[in-house]
């Protein structure tokens, strides 16, 4: 195997060596190099033998000295080098096939590829990989990875993400966490699939992997209004929703018991549908789950009365909006109010966002559109600024769900659109105008 080298940095390392673009770099100290979890671990090397292959088809060699241990000079076409690995299942609560049609493709795409779970936190199920590829984790110590296990049932496992392979590669999970891989793992929970006695199963075998096995996230299903022609699956009711709560708090007083901390979290969305209060923040540890939406409320609540805790500013006659989902609507209008107390000449008014494209049933920020704020905001005077969550945005901070940019939008309601971090420091300065 081999990677072409899409270009080399000027008076780098490697183009003092008269590497060129368009070469390719076959091994790195004898080790031959197939993505980029092989460039990463062998550059570190202090010595470096490169084999290269020109454009003409010549081999040579290239010795580096590489003291630091960092980059050399070499860029690649693609960040993994190859072709990013697609999902193989067909799971029967995927959202990916809950999407309407008409969309930006690449929201089509199912990526399962370990390599974005070490780098980026992807969720990978393992049923794409072989042993081989397990040993390549182990060998190279690659850590922490983030794996959606659901159950530990095999036969359940195998139903619900429609994977022959699916239980087979339980075992996976046990031998990255005897080699000392730091596991982080999610369940997504399904009502009368893998909830009830089937979740109680599965937090115990995998607190028996602790301590390599770190956390375990358990969120709910999401139901959108697009799943004509797939697997019947309802929403969490209340009465769930405390079933499911109940199990983890038992399952984790008697982990703390012996372990001297939690393991298993439910996600914030339980909490909302089962009615309850969000726990305090030494329940969520280091807040591991983030990404899964556990424990985000309580973070946000901390950081924002933290900040607001002796602070004072005139706002002079300050107008804004912030615009949120439904889940996190309740939140937001207690910050807001907190923060025109400790604010002079502050109006501040929330405006909750329902979710049109996917139906009232999916109320996460993250996943309202552009149009969705435009028409829940369309006939509202908004003042001076309008405050939205980042999340809403794609990585690139420009573009909601449905390809409106945040141009557009802001063109659209004559307004200043303010995009907002989930950070209580950065939401009271941006509330108040503070910078």
């Amino acid at each position: 195997m081999s990677v072409v080298i899409d270009s080399v940095a000027p008076r780098s390392k490697a183009w003092w060596h008269g590497i060129k673009a368009g070469d390719k770099l076959i091994k790195i100290n004898s080790h031959n190099i197939n993505d980029v979890l092989d460039y990463r671990f062998y550059i570190t090397d202090e010595k470096l033998e490169l084999l290269i292959e020109t454009k003409s088809g010549k081999s040579r060699s290239v010795k580096i000295r590489n003291k630091q241990g960092g980059e050399i000079g070499l860029s690649f076409a693609t960040y993994l080098m190859d072709k990013q690995r697609r999902c193989a299942n067909n799971c029967i609560f995927c959202f990916i096939d809950q999407l309407p049609k008409g969309l930006r493709e690449s929201l089509y795409f199912k990526d399962d590829d370990s390599r974005l779970s070490f780098f980026f936190g992807n969720y990978i199920t393992l049923t794409n990989l072989k042993q081989e590829d397990i040993d390549r984790i182990i060998a190279m110590h690659i850590s922490p990875i983030n794996i959606s296990v659901h159950t530990t049932n095999p036969e359940l496992r195998v139903q619900m993400m429609g994977n022959k392979r699916a239980g087979k590669v339980l075992d996976y999970i046990k031998q990255l966490a005897d080699a000392g891989i730091e596991l982080h793992t999610q369940l997504v929970l399904c009502p009368g699939y893998n909830d009830g006695d089937e979740l109680t199963k599965t937090l115990n075998d995998l607190g028996k992997l602790y301590p390599s096995l770190k956390s375990i996230a358990c969120v709910p299903v999401g139901i959108s209004c697009h799943r004509d022609g797939l697997t019947e699956l309802h929403d969490y009711t209340k009465e769930q929703a405390l079933d499911v709560i109940s199990r983890i708090n038992i399952y984790n007083d008697e982990f703390l018991c012996y372990n001297k901390t939690n393991i298993a979290y439910a996600s914030d969305e339980f909490y909302i549908k089962a009615g309850l209060q969000m726990p305090d923040a030494s329940r969520y540890g280091d807040f591991d789950q983030l990404e899964d939406g556990v424990g985000l409320w309580t973070m946000l609540r901390d950081e924002f009365y933290e900040a607001a805790d002796g602070f004072s500013f005139d706002a002079k006659n300050r107008r804004v909006t912030l615009a949120t989902g439904v889940a996190a609507f309740p939140l937001i209008s207690e910050l807001c109010s907190r923060a025109k107390e400790v604010c002079q000449n502050l109006d501040a008014q929330v405006i909750e966002v329902e979710n049109r494209l996917f139906g009232d049933k999916i109320n996460v920020a993250g996943l309202i559109c552009g149009e969705d704020y435009y028409n829940a905001l369309k006939d509202v005077d908004l003042g001076d600024e309008l405050l939205i969550p980042a999340v809403s945005l794609r990585h690139e901070g420009d573009m909601f769900l449905d390809d409106v940019t945040l141009n557009e939008l802001s063109q659209r309601l004559n307004i200043k659109i303010t995009p907002v971090k989930n950070d209580g420091y950065e939401l009271l300065n941006k509330i108040t105008g503070k910078e």
